[in-house]
């Protein structure tokens, strides 16, 4: 049984990575999916690989951090569906330079998509949900957001308001019986992780690439990152009936690296 078959999906960094494997996850359990992100040919080509799971996808070219690009893609959306089920806010980036080397620009442009780009999201989509009085919003952060480590100040800081905001949202919108709620993974097997995080703290630390890997799987008790598609899991049960009673939290997908 296709738990989301006929509700529509909203992803944002749809394209691949945290925000790819949700929108596979809701696409096979039966969601129509639409896909935001800027990397336009890699997003058309995951929208047309969700197709062929007979569900209807499309992608959508969106700068999280603007305003009239966020409002004009959750028009799209709600014309082309009319209505919106679920939204994952996953689109986010990273840095990584210590205090020092932090100038205001990269702050900004960080703040800006990791923390702004979810605010402004969840804004554009709680109408339709208000109005349709029901609606799922999974809010992307990090164990960042509940611990920190060096070089982490724009990240760290963007991922900790992102559970701060999805506290708020949350309040403001039980009474149209719509949950928020946010994920908090550790490293995960991304091109994020795999392209800017790894290789910046490997340089850092004077690591080599499998020394700053084997370092980090030895810090989380299950010994490995995690799988993206085990993100999109957690995703998938906060959007599902089993959860509906739970909203305003911060959930570790972590492998017990925090256990707070």
């Amino acid at each position: 049984m296709k738990q989301f078959l006929g509700q529509v999906a909203v992803i944002t960094g749809g394209a691949k990575g945290i925000g790819g494997a949700c929108a596979d996850r809701f696409a096979n359990e039966g969601a129509n999916v639409a896909c935001i992100n800027l990397a336009d040919p890699i997003n058309e080509t995951h929208a047309k690989e969700l197709c062929l799971l007979g569900i209807d996808a499309i992608a959508i070219h969106c700068d999280v951090s603007d305003p009239v690009s966020v409002q004009e893609a959750f028009e799209t959306i709600v014309r082309r569906w009319g209505r919106i089920d679920i939204l994952v806010a996953a689109a986010g980036v990273y840095s990584g330079s210590p205090l020092p080397e932090v100038f205001i620009s990269q702050w900004q442009r960080l703040i800006d998509i990791d923390l702004t780009g979810v605010f402004l999201t969840n804004q554009a989509v709680a109408p339709t949900m208000m109005n349709q009085n029901s609606g799922s919003i999974i809010n992307i952060s990090s164990i960042a957001g509940k611990t920190s480590w060096p070089a982490s100040i724009e990240y760290s800081s963007a991922k900790s308001g992102v559970i701060g905001l999805t506290r708020a949202i949350a309040m403001d919108l039980a009474p149209y019986n719509v949950t928020v709620n946010a994920i908090c993974p550790s490293m995960a097997i991304t091109d994020m992780v795999i392209n800017d995080v790894a290789p910046i703290a490997a340089s850092r630390d004077r690591l080599s690439l499998e020394e700053y890997y084997k370092n980090c799987s030895d810090e989380v008790p299950l010994k490995r990152f995690a799988k993206p598609s085990e993100i999109g899991g957690v995703a998938a049960f906060l959007a599902s009936l089993d959860s509906r009673y739970i909203t305003g939290q911060s959930i570790e997908v972590d492998g017990g690296q925090i256990m707070s």
